[in-house]
């Protein structure tokens, strides 16, 4: 699943500053938060006046005014996140995708808190100054654009205490992926990684089955999914004996990869719990590294195309991934993609950390406010 990545900076006007603030996508060295690309909010376009006679509109009732929720999603050890965290983030995603949504972002913000308990552990701080520095600095951009500070604060449920909370462990997070990402580092992670750098691009289809903890249901949907597998290839093998006797390697190779890609895309569109089963699962081109989670593109890469993985666990379910077709890249030199090896380093350095974080931290989840 394309990772979702919510800093509360940049949803603020998408401003280059904001984004600055905000972690980076995802990536393994030693331990940051992510930084998430500005949402712009959908703007209805306006209404062209007609030249016909004008027709009186039925009356259209008034959005109600949105409520700042209240209550706590979720406890971490002994920090709490706040529903109105997850309804910040929550708010721009249409109803169908909500469930989903809320399972992602809540992950994300138990990570957030992780990280941040990890950072206080070891003593990375930051300096007022540069915190006020980092807010003036802000304030004045988003007046160039004849916007106020506070009312864009209030657009997002933020009050000042929680914005200033935000900003500080992400610099606090910035200040450790400097510390750690050292250019030596840095060039061990490029020189071990080539695909990740040199733009090449898989396209895949996957099935999600999302059995949540319980171990038992964890075994009943890995044993579907393998079941599928099992299926899709026996089917697949007899559309290539259905073939004449005269038939070539090519000809057998396209009648297999079409039967493959014709049974995985109707099993998706059956028993897939993601969004995309509409797709038949197709997920598109995306690269090695910044849109899937570690685990999900690690197997996708590890495929040729109309091979399919065996069953691939992420935080969000069990996947079997189906791929359709690869692209392949140009090598490149460390100083060009210098910035994209940081990246990636600071997302792997995140994942270390939860790593370690995670298996002995108190976590509670409160159930969706109805």
């Amino acid at each position: 699943m394309r990772k979702l990545i919510r800093g509360a900076a940049a949803l603020m006007l998408g401003s280059a500053l904001a984004a600055s603030v905000t972690a980076q996508p995802p990536g393994t060295p030693p331990v940051t938060p992510p930084v998430t690309p500005p949402v712009t909010p959908p703007v209805t376009p306006p209404v062209t006046p007609s030249v016909v006679p004008p027709v009186t509109p039925p009356a259209v009732p008034m959005a109600k005014p949105e409520v700042r929720p209240t209550g706590i999603a979720a406890t971490v050890n002994t920090q709490q996140i706040p529903e109105v965290a997850v309804y910040r983030a929550l708010r721009q995603f249409p109803d169908a995708h909500k469930e989903m949504a809320r399972k992602e972002i809540l992950s994300h913000l138990v990570e957030n808190a992780l990280i941040d308990q990890y950072l206080n552990a070891i003593k990375i701080t930051v300096d007022d100054k540069d915190v006020n520095k980092l807010i003036d600095d802000l304030k004045k951009e988003l007046a160039g654009v004849k916007k106020d500070y506070v009312k864009e604060l209030e657009a997002m449920m933020l009050t000042e205490a929680e914005f200033r909370a935000e900003v500080v462990a992400q610099m606090k997070w910035e200040k450790f992926v400097q510390q750690q990402g050292t250019d030596a580092a840095l060039k061990q992670l490029f020189d071990s990684s080539p695909d990740v750098f040199d733009g090449s691009m898989v396209r895949a289809r996957h099935i999600l089955m999302t059995p949540g903890t319980d171990e038992t249901k964890q075994k009943e949907a890995a044993q579907k999914l393998r079941g599928i597998k099992q299926v899709v290839e026996q089917e697949a093998t007899k559309a290539v004996v259905a073939l004449p006797p005269t038939a070539d390697a090519l000809a057998k190779e396209q009648a297999k990869a079409k039967r493959t890609d014709e049974l995985f895309a109707a099993y998706a569109k059956e028993y897939s719990t993601c969004p995309s089963k509409k797709d038949g699962g197709d997920l598109n081109f995306f690269p090695r590294a910044g849109a899937m989670v570690e685990p999900f593109a690690k197997a996708a890469f590890a495929l040729k195309p109309f091979e399919m993985s065996d069953v691939v666990a992420t935080e969000f379910g069990y996947h079997l991934i189906l791929v359709t077709q690869r692209q392949q890249g140009t090598p490149k030199k460390f100083e060009q993609v210098k910035e994209d090896v940081r990246m990636l380093y600071a997302m792997r350095l995140r994942e270390a950390v939860i790593a370690q974080m995670k298996p002995k931290a108190q976590i509670t989840i409160s159930p969706a406010p109805k």
